[in-house]
């Protein structure tokens, strides 16, 4: 079971334990993270789930959908770092994954 490190809004660390195979959004809700909505429940169809995610990391991550980025161009908090939770599926390759919460728009 991977651990992935969600930095909330205030810049508070916590690190969480995910099962393999739930998304990055799954996994911060479930831990109470209450500032990440994800109104849309994982369908890509929102941006509620936007997050940053360490450079580090950019490798190990699919590439993102033209769904995806559209969503993105609608965030006035975009940068290059970028990416929806909910379109993130936790490996053991992110193992100590840290993401950051975006501000809400």
């Amino acid at each position: 079971m991977p651990n992935i490190v969600v930095v909330n809004r205030a810049g508070e660390e916590t690190s969480v334990a995910v099962d393999a195979g739930l998304s990055v959004m799954e996994a911060i809700r479930d831990n109470g993270f209450d500032e990440l909505l994800a109104l849309c429940g994982g369908c890509c169809s929102c941006a509620t789930c936007h997050v940053y995610i360490d450079p580090a990391f950019t490798d190990k991550l699919p590439a993102m959908s033209e769904d995806e980025n559209d969503l993105l161009d609608s965030s006035d908090h975009r940068n290059e770092t970028s990416r929806l939770s909910c379109q993130v599926t936790v490996t053991d390759a992110l193992a100590g994954l840290r993401v950051t919460i975006a501000p809400e728009d």
